[in-house]
């Protein structure tokens, strides 16, 4: 079967070799309940995520660049996958957190088939989605957690594999912004959808971009502006990435973001850059 789940539509059947995403089969590299996820996503008990292994998009500066690139992880089924979900629902997380899972699409809607969640499924991503996976997807995702990397397709050209990240990401935000918010009295979220953005180094500009783009969306979209920028991954060639956030830039998207007038703000503290937000794998 020939996979065209990502916008890259490499082809590669998959059951035999590799995609354009480096993996083949399903592969995982850990799955927990997690700690450090948003607050209405992870709220008491975790957030119950799987990493999944390889990635089309490639950032030169993912946090995740072992799982990224498949240096490690576990193969394992679609059955086995149904078991996971299983698992972490009687372990009490709060959600099943699909973490990286454009490129096993398929798979997942297989393992749902054979065992669908009582509690929230949260779809996790880069953004860089096609609208026919979008679609699919929505048939089984209560909340859709997206980066939102770039606006600007040379910041995207310069630090991934694929220069036409924004030419997919902003449509699949749209997309997924218009799913309706369902949020209990205590502050747990069941449905509805966050929009991620991690500030780099040189380009508060774009995360400029990013700011005034989200505040054009339905005002129930929360909004989750990160300043935890570690070094990490293969950057040596970006003089400007080996750095964290200065305070300045920081201080200029912050005030972006309050000139903006979004009214549900996930805001990171300047001191959070800490590689305490990258787990220890398990495969």
């Amino acid at each position: 079967m020939q996979c065209f789940q990502c916008p890259v539509k490499c082809g590669a059947d998959r059951t035999v070799n590799s995609g354009a995403c480096g993996v083949k089969g399903i592969k995982i590299a850990k799955y927990y309940l997690h700690p450090f996820e948003e607050p209405p996503v992870s709220f008491i008990n975790g957030s119950g995520c799987i990493f999944f292994c390889g990635c089309s998009l490639k950032c030169s500066f993912c946090q995740n660049f072992e799982l990224s690139r498949n240096k490690r992880g576990k193969e394992i089924s679609v059955k086995q996958l149904a078991d996971i979900f299983k698992e972490l629902e009687e372990m009490g997380a709060e959600n099943i957190n699909l973490v990286n899972p454009t490129h096993y699409l398929n798979d997942i809607m297989g393992a749902i088939e054979l065992y669908r969640p009582k509690i929230p499924i949260v779809y996790n991503t880069h953004g860089y989605e096609t609208q026919e996976a979008l679609r699919l997807a929505g048939s089984f995702v209560d909340i859709w957690l997206t980066d939102l990397k770039f606006t600007d397709n040379a910041l995207a050209k310069r630090y991934t594999a694929r220069g036409d990240y924004a030419d997919y990401a902003l449509p699949a935000v749209k997309f997924m912004a218009q799913k309706p918010l369902k949020m209990l009295e205590d502050g747990k979220m069941l449905s509805g959808c966050i929009v991620r953005h991690l500030i780099l180094p040189l380009a508060a500009y774009d995360s400029i971009n990013v700011v005034n783009f989200v505040a054009g969306l339905p005002k129930s979209v929360y909004f989750s502006l990160m300043s935890q920028y570690t070094p990490y991954g293969d950057i040596a060639d970006f003089k400007e990435l080996n750095r964290k956030i200065t305070k300045r830039e920081y201080e200029r998207v912050v005030s972006a973001l309050q000139s903006a007038g979004l009214e549900n703000v996930f805001l990171q503290e300047y001191s959070s850059a800490n590689e305490k937000y990258i787990p220890e794998w398990d495969y």
